[in-house]
């Protein structure tokens, strides 16, 4: 028993209920089998695509080797989230504790930070490819891979560490049911008997800084290149830069879209069902993994090649 801020008694709760869908349990079966196969194929495509830039030595390129990031991130976020979802859907098992609930919020919040960083990186890649060429060479290089991949560990580990660390600060006490499918930040905190002003500010201060100025670089440097494109005399040449940014932006676009349209929804929450955020918080984490290697597989010609290659070799 815990005597709270209030003076009330009250008996800690040791672990949460994940209860997805409340307003549409009906979901929970016609998800179950699509979630499942897109789990699946985003774990199969991205450990195709991963094996077959290790093996493949044309694909030893800083491009290559960022994309290789973006599919571990990929994989990360999936693994982190998908299994316990299938796992309710399936089997009921609803319950998640305490330490495993923190530090799926902490891999949710710290993965997403680092994978739109990552699209920042290969935004920058494309500019100096399309917009500096001969300079190309010389600035995109394993080194700068190494250092870029230091520096979105670094700025997404620190700045997401208070997430968690302000949500395991509040006292728990009473209902420990959280209304998604996941440990979202503000889904737990919540459940909390305390003030959580500080919570849904930093979340909402993080989310901006991190997200929003990273897409705000991304953008700017799709301008940047659209511009120069428009300045090529050749047709095959604006044709072949607009190709080698095309699945770039495409999963770029994609990725901002759907963040847009979650924090539009939570926006218009009382017109929208509030299991339409929780549904667009699943997918997320899941449609983004599944389509990355396969927009890069399709439409990028040396990965195609070294599918097939290693197909050949029997792999």
């Amino acid at each position: 028993m815990t005597a709270h801020q209030n003076g009330s008694i009250s008996t800690e709760i040791s672990d949460f209920l994940l209860n997805c869908f409340v307003r549409s349990p009906s979901w929970q079966r016609w998800l179950s089998l699509p979630l499942s196969l897109l789990f699946f194929l985003a774990m199969g495509a991205n450990t195709t695509l991963l094996i077959t830039i290790r093996l493949e030595a044309s694909l030893h390129e800083p491009m290559y080797y960022l994309l290789s990031l973006l599919s571990l991130l990929d994989m990360v976020l999936c693994l982190s989230v998908i299994p316990k979802v299938l796992a309710i859907f399936w089997f009921d098992l609803r319950s998640i504790s305490f330490f495993t609930c923190f530090l799926q919020m902490y891999i949710m919040n710290c993965f997403l930070a680092m994978e739109s960083c990552t699209f920042m990186v290969m935004a920058y890649d494309r500019y100096v490819a399309i917009c500096q060429p001969l300079r190309y060479p010389s600035i995109i290089t394993d080194q700068f891979v190494a250092k870029a991949t230091m520096f979105i560990l670094a700025r997404n580990v620190l700045f997401t560490v208070p997430i968690p660390i302000l949500s395991v600060r509040l006292h728990y006490c009473g209902r420990n049911v959280i209304e998604n499918c996941i440990c979202a930040n503000m889904s737990v905190s919540r459940l909390s008997c305390d003030n959580v002003t500080i919570n849904r500010i930093y979340q909402f201060a993080g989310g901006w800084t991190l997200l929003g100025s990273d897409l705000i670089l991304i953008f700017l440097s799709y301008t940047l290149i659209l511009r120069a494109v428009l300045r090529l005399k050749s047709e095959g040449a604006v044709a072949k830069a607009l190709s080698t940014c095309g699945s770039h932006f495409i999963l770029i676009l994609f990725f901002s879209t759907i963040l847009l349209v979650f924090v539009l929804t939570h926006v218009a929450k009382k017109k929208v069902s509030p299991d339409v955020p929780v549904l667009l918080n699943v997918l997320h984490h899941v449609i983004p993994a599944a389509l990355n290697p396969i927009v890069y597989g399709v439409r990028t010609q040396e990965i195609k090649q070294g599918i097939q290659k290693l197909l050949k070799k029997g792999w």
